[in-house]
């Protein structure tokens, strides 16, 4: 493989990549198939989809430009930050990027009114809450007790929930 295609094969398994593009377009697809060459809306589901995917993907975009000038590091945990973020939504919850991008799944399960990107939501929630685990252990080792300490008094994902 040259050096264009190990570019493209690192440019598709970054996961604002594969959230954003690959799975509307694997939904897409699907759906395209499942009901013989054309897609199928329900009208009242459709509005409420699109402003799902559009409050996750400005989410995610919005908050990792608060985060980056704040904490440091990288838009993902490759390079890790160079100190804790405990104000703006990370008031709230430790994850906003995240849940940035599930808030965006779920308003691709609405708007195309899909059992399977509901399915994939399912599974890049699973699939977050696994990097949501590891990226924790590794924060809690770069700050120690001040990681610690937000972490008690953050919730995880959901504000005052979970």
């Amino acid at each position: 493989m040259g050096e264009k295609g190990r570019e493209f094969q690192k440019w598709l398994s970054r996961t604002p990549v594969q959230t954003f593009i690959l799975c509307p377009l694997v939904v897409i697809a699907f759906e395209f198939a499942l009901h013989n060459g054309t897609l199928v809306f329900v009208p009242f589901f459709v509005p409420w989809g699109c402003l799902l995917l559009a409050l996750g993907y400005l989410q995610y975009l919005f908050i990792g430009r608060y985060r980056m000038p704040r904490a440091g590091g990288s838009w993902g945990i490759e390079v890790p930050p160079d100190q804790i973020v405990a104000t703006g939504p990370y008031r709230y919850t430790r994850n906003p990027m995240y849940l940035g991008h599930l808030i965006f799944m779920l308003g691709l399960a609405i708007a195309f009114w899909s059992w399977f990107a509901l399915l994939l939501l399912v599974a890049r929630a699973v699939w977050f809450h696994g990097r949501v685990l590891r990226d924790e252990q590794r924060l809690e080792a770069r700050f120690g007790g001040a990681y610690a300490a937000y972490r008690q008094r953050v919730k995880r994902w959901i504000p005052g929930l979970l």
